[in-house]
């Protein structure tokens, strides 16, 4: 069996990116994309406004939501929250699925929060060594080739978030103070459905069909390299089904858009680790075609992807902000179980996000 690299982020171009000034200019989209595209993003985009006008928005938004979530070949789930009235739209919100990277803005908050309390400081400098390489996502990894490398508290919180580097993300899983105070801050803050349970490396090697590793001290990428090759036999099958039935690392997308609802609201950080969190989620380099695939050209968008390739896991969830001082809008789609490919579930990510974008700008 092929080795499962736990938590790689797409960076497909396989959603057409649309820029509109105006919804009133969705007249013009066919000119700006593919023909199917095209046609799906007007219908989709033109229901989304009839929504917004008509008696019963939220059952007919769902309809449009559920046609869209089917073109995934998963399930779906979303929740949406307009941030400043507290309207919201879920489907599905309630069901747990597999956070994948998006778990790193959980441990981004408490890393945050370990500072507002003067526990941790952003410019301490930590040394990543050869043993704490991980043999998925890393671009320090990579960078390092086989040497310590230095960098201080705060580039490793970029690289986790910004960038999704897996060996960032477990360094700063340490510094929060572990899976368990990750999970509970976010339990102080009122998300019972938020799990983080495990490291990257213990996902890295679960996905794999290991679940029993050696005391941490004995972990390098050499010892993970040969557990991968010891499980080259293991049904990849049993694995998907196995892994998706774990409620470890798992959140509810209505507890996720929540979260970051408090998040902007200044409620789970202070002033500052509000903003820091904020500015580097819209730095994010990673899937450029999931949230902010379809939405106008400039908007803001501050989120936090997850992707877990061989379980069919495809997430993104942040804030929005909307044109005119329309207000943001907190939202989060993950995609679990799915048969298609990535691209794919990432189009379905970006019409879902389209819709919702629109229904909310009209609806303000």
């Amino acid at each position: 069996m092929k080795r499962i690299e736990a938590g790689r982020e797409s960076g497909c171009a396989g959603v057409a990116r649309v820029s509109f000034v105006m919804f009133a200019l969705m007249l013009f989209a066919p000119m700006l994309l593919p023909p199917d595209v095209a046609t799906l993003s007007v219908r989709t985009h033109s229901a989304a406004a009839r929504a917004a006008t008509n008696a019963q928005p939220e059952r007919e938004l769902e309809q449009i939501v559920k046609r869209l979530a089917d073109t995934s070949g998963g399930v779906v789930g979303v929740a949406a929250i307009h941030v400043e009235s507290g309207r919201r739209f879920s489907m599905g919100g309630a069901q747990r699925f597999p956070m994948a990277s998006s778990y790193k803005l959980v441990i981004a908050l408490q890393l945050l929060n370990r500072v507002d309390r003067g526990e941790v400081r952003l410019g301490d400098m930590i040394t990543v060594t050869p043993r704490d390489f991980r043999l998925s996502y890393s671009p320090l990894a990579s960078f390092a080739n086989g040497t310590p490398i230095s960098l201080t508290v705060g580039r490793l919180l970029e690289m986790m978030v910004a960038d999704s580097d897996n060996t960032a993300s477990d360094a700063v899983l340490k510094l929060a103070g572990g899976p368990k105070a990750v999970t509970a801050r976010v339990r102080e803050l009122g998300f019972k459905e938020i799990d983080v349970s495990r490291s990257e490396a213990e996902l890295g090697a679960a996905l794999n069909g290991i679940y029993e590793l050696p005391p941490e001290s004995e972990w390098s990428p050499e010892m993970f390299e040969r557990l991968y090759a010891q499980a080259e036999g293991n049904d990849p099958k049993v694995i998907r089904e196995k892994f998706l039935a774990d409620e470890r690392d798992t959140a509810t997308p209505d507890a996720l858009a929540g979260l970051l609802v408090e998040v902007f609201r200044g409620k789970a950080l202070s002033a500052s680790g509000t903003e820091r969190l904020l500015k580097i989620m819209e730095a994010t380099t990673t899937g450029p075609n999931r949230l902010k695939g379809l939405l106008p050209a400039g908007t803001i968008v501050a989120h936090k992807t997850g992707t877990w390739g061989t379980v069919g896991t495809t997430n993104d969830v942040g804030i929005i902000t909307l044109p005119d001082g329309a207000g943001h809008v907190a939202i989060a789609v993950l995609v679990k179980a799915s048969t298609k490919n990535v691209p794919e579930r990432e189009r379905a990510i970006a019409e879902i996000t389209r819709t919702l974008y629109d229904f909310f700008l009209l609806r303000r």
